[in-house]
């Protein structure tokens, strides 16, 4: 597992050099995406963080904290991570690049329509706001998507 700040730090790094901004709200909807992948593929979270159900959908709230001076704008500026995350084993980078590299080409809002899926592990804590800023288990986003 890695430290969600760390993990996030990659990801806008990554997409900085390839020339590809994201925004806050695409950076949460990747780490959704990677921690999903990982509980799916490999029976294990990549990172131990709550995602918390928001009106926009899943959000590590750290990290949205840590980026939010950039507002709905492309992050355009970020430290590099740290050792750990960029000597990462290179199936599990493969695996994150790939999910970075897709999940960035999407219309942020079709990005939120996705997670927002009716049934979805999203959806099943947000229950139309009832459940908002609640963690959304893990076993909930194995499971549900």
């Amino acid at each position: 597992m890695y430290p969600v700040l760390e993990l996030a730090k990659y990801i806008v790094v990554k997409c900085i050099q390839d020339k590809y901004l994201i925004s806050n709200l695409q950076l949460q909807k990747i780490l959704y995406y990677i921690q999903r992948e990982f509980l799916q593929r490999f029976d294990r979270p990549a990172f131990t963080e709550n995602i918390e159900a928001w009106p926009f959908g899943p959000v590590v709230p750290d990290v949205y904290y840590y980026f939010c001076g950039a507002g709905a704008m492309r992050i355009g500026v970020c430290d590099e991570p740290e050792e750990e995350i960029l000597s990462m084993p290179e199936e599990y980078r493969r695996v994150i690049d790939s999910i970075i590299e897709s999940k960035r080409e999407l219309n942020p809002w079709d990005m939120v329509s996705e997670t927002h899926k009716s049934g979805g592990a999203w959806d099943s804590v947000y229950r139309g706001g009832y459940g908002n800023r609640s963690t959304i288990p893990i076993s909930q986003i194995r499971e549900l998507g």
